[in-house]
C-alpha cells in the first residue's frame, strides 16, 4: 500500500486536490472532469494516473466508458486524518465552489442523456431482438413458483419482467428514470388489467419507495447502467423488509 507521505505529496498539487474533492462526491469520467475543470484530456489523465498510483483513486469500466472514484481505502477510513488534512487544504483552493457548481451541472447532463436514450427505446423492445430476452420463457414457469410478495423492479424499462411478476406477486413497483418508458409501460399494465402493478418515475440509485416496504428487489439487466452501483444496492437494501432478498440479473460479455 502506498505510504501516507507519498499520498500527501501527491494530493498537495492543487489540481489533484480538486480532482479528489470531486471524486469524493461521485464517480466521474475523464470527459466529465474535462468539462468541470476546463482542462485538457491529457492533463487530467496524467493527474489521475498519479492519484491512482498513490492509492487515492480507483477506476472501473462501464461499457465503453471508464469512471474514476475515491478508492475504498479512503472511504473505509484507513487514512481518515490524511483525508481531514485534504479538506483543510481545500479551503485554500478558490476554485472549489465553482467546481461544485460545475459538478452538479455535469451530473444533471449525464442524467438527461440517459433519460433521452431510454425515451428513444420506449416501445421498441417488444418489436425487435434484445440480448438477454431468452430468459422470458423460463421465467413464465419459475415465477409461478414464487409466493405472494411485494416486489420492486428497479430499472424496469418497459416492464416485461414486472408484468410477469405481477401475475403472482401481491404488488409490483416498477421504477425507471425515463418518462416515456414509464408512460408506455403503464399503458401496457392497464391494457393487461394488472392492477397490482405500479410504475413510478425515479432513479434506481434512490428509488421512490418507502423503507422496509418490499420483500424482493430485482435489478434485471439494469445495474450496469447505474453510475454508482454500490449506491443502488445500498438503497435497495434500505427498502427491504426483514429477511428480504435482492436479485441481480445481468449479461456477461461475449468472449
Amino acid at each position: 500500500m502506498p505510504s501516507t507521505i507519498n499520498f500527501l505529496r501527491t494530493v498537495a498539487d492543487p489540481t489533484r486536490l480538486r480532482l479528489m474533492l470531486l471524486l469524493e462526491c461521485d464517480e466521474l469520467s475523464v470527459a466529465e472532469l474535462q468539462e468541470i475543470l476546463g482542462m485538457g484530456q491529457s492533463r487530467i489523465s496524467s493527474h489521475l494516473a498519479q492519484l491512482k498510483r498513490a492509492g487515492a483513486v480507483t477506476d472501473r469500466r462501464a461499457g465503453k466508458k471508464v469512471y474514476y472514484g475515491l478508492s475504498n481505502s479512503q472511504r473505509n477510513g484507513t487514512r481518515v486524518r490524511a483525508q481531514e488534512l485534504v479538506h483543510a487544504m481545500a479551503r485554500e483552493i478558490p476554485e472549489t465552489k465553482r467546481d461544485r457548481t460545475a459538478l452538479k451541472l455535469a451530473l444533471r447532463k449525464r442524467q438527461d442523456k440517459a433519460r433521452e436514450y431510454f425515451d428513444e427505446l420506449a416501445g421498441k423492445f417488444g418489436r425487435s431482438y434484445v440480448p438477454g430476452r431468452s430468459w422470458e420463457a423460463l421465467a413464465h414457469t419459475l415465477i409461478t413458483l414464487l409466493p405472494a410478495m411485494t416486489v420492486a423492479d428497479l430499472g424496469a424499462g418497459e416492464g416485461t419482467l414486472s408484468q410477469l411478476l405481477a401475475k403472482t406477486a401481491r404488488k409490483v413497483i416498477a421504477v425507471d428514470n425515463s418518462p416515456k418508458m414509464v408512460a408506455f409501460a403503464s399503458q401496457l399494465a392497464k391494457k393487461h388489467a394488472l392492477k397490482n402493478l405500479e410504475y413510478r418515475l425515479g432513479d434506481m440509485q434512490d428509488p421512490p419507495i418507502a423503507k422496509n416496504s418490499v420483500d424482493l428487489v430485482i435489478f434485471s439487466q439494469a445495474l450496469h447502467h447505474a453510475t454508482r452501483p454500490e449506491r443502488a444496492i445500498g438503497h435497495a437494501h434500505s427498502i427491504l423488509r426483514k429477511n428480504g432478498r435482492i436479485v441481480i440479473l445481468d449479461l456477461l460479455s461475449h468472449r
